[in-house]
């Protein structure tokens, strides 16, 4: 048997707190990293709730504003907003409250304050705490999303520098996110499980970690949205816990078909991330199916489908029937023209995602256009 080789980057993550009302420990966390003068990033509807108290009251003095301008798919618009905001209150730390938008918002306004304020310098940025109320994940990662705001058109940025130093999962804290949006979360990070596992660029570490995320959140994804269930908020855990598991390796293993289609439809029609996942994983994964269903066996043992290694082509599609079978389940939308998506544009789309993906290192070949309209047309 031959030996791995390769690499294996680790974000500058550097602690996770979780548990029921772990979000009470943030003066705390405060303390140990000498934050004075944090400023809260959130949305709209958070910054308006009684849930935002559960965050500054822990603060206390060392809350000095509060953001609530985060939007979906990160507008550079409000990113630019909230690094003048940074600089005029002269923050010394971000706590960012929500889901990806405003985690997202606040990584890339750190990166923008410190672009302006220390171009030539090597010093430290603000450390960023973030609460994340949703399943997306990107609290674990250092890499951040931002959307043009005339084209609509979204591009990934990618520094190590950008993730959280700090991350506080509590599951009380979601009870009032909205059921679709925490399913739909979930099937997100379902999706960074699974593109993590069939990448080219796939690892062992991740390979593990994802594939006991990607069985965590098949397991109690559907029973943590129904309020009737005695152990929802045990569930809730167990599904934050799988978020990190399986997006450990997003980062090495590159942005796969789903994402890279996920990342324009979404900004494009106002579609959230969540939902683009639930419509077009179930198609990259035949794709892949097709391409290297050698890659599927750490998928299959999660989702307790016989792999043979020697023929592993029908496990790999039954597989993709899987978590087709899941997503509906969810009730969440499956098909392009459920979110108001024009089939007359989907070749359109295919060509801002081919040009995207001009790495071929991460599905393993160059795919084409005509093979991307081909699948949006079948999610249609």
């Amino acid at each position: 048997m031959t030996a791995f080789t390769g690499e294996f980057a680790l974000p500058r993550l550097e602690r996770v707190v979780s548990g029921i009302n772990a979000v009470d420990r943030l003066g705390d966390e405060l303390v140990r990293r000498n934050i004075v003068r944090a400023m809260v990033v959130t949305g709209r509807t958070l910054g308006a709730s009684r849930l935002l108290d559960r965050v500054t009251r822990p603060m206390g003095a060392r809350c000095v504003a509060v953001y609530t301008g985060a939007r979906q798919h990160v507008p550079a618009s409000s990113v630019a907003e909230l690094a003048r905001l940074l600089g005029e209150h002269d923050a010394d730390g971000v706590v960012s409250f929500g889901g990806g938008s405003p985690i997202d918002t606040a990584k890339l306004a750190i990166h923008a304050l410190h672009s302006t304020r220390l171009e030539a310098s090597s010093g430290e940025w603000l450390p960023h705490i973030a609460i994340p109320t949703t399943l997306s994940a990107g609290e674990f990662t250092s890499v951040a999303g931002v959307t043009d705001d005339d084209t609509r058109t979204k591009r990934a940025v990618h520094d190590a520098r950008l993730a959280p130093r700090t991350v506080i999962t509590d599951p009380t804290v979601t009870l009032s996110t909205p059921q679709w949006l925490w399913s739909a979360t979930g099937v997100r990070s379902l999706d960074h499980a699974v593109e993590s596992m069939y990448s080219s660029r796939h690892h062992p570490l991740s390979d593990a970690t994802a594939s006991r995320g990607l069985g965590l959140l098949l397991e109690h994804l559907p029973d943590s949205v129904d309020p009737t269930v005695p152990d929802a908020l045990e569930r809730r855990a167990h599904c934050q816990l799988a978020a990190w598991m399986s997006v450990l390796g997003m980062t090495n293993a590159g942005f796969g078909l789903s994402h890279a289609l996920g990342h324009q439809i979404g900004p494009k029609w106002n579609v959230a991330h969540g939902v683009t996942s639930c419509i077009t994983l179930p198609h990259a994964m035949r794709f892949m199916a097709a391409l290297a269903p050698d890659r599927f066996g750490p998928i299959a043992a999660a989702c307790g489908v016989p792999f043979d290694a020697a023929a592993p082509g029908s496990a790999a599609l039954a597989c993709a029937d899987h978590v087709a079978r899941f997503v509906a389940r969810l009730g969440l939308p499956t098909r392009l023209r459920d979110v108001g998506v024009p089939s007359d544009e989907l070749d359109d789309v295919a060509g801002v995602v081919h040009g995207i993906m001009e790495d071929a290192g991460i599905v393993g070949t160059h795919v084409s256009r005509a093979e991307l309209t081909a699948l949006l047309t079948r999610a249609y």
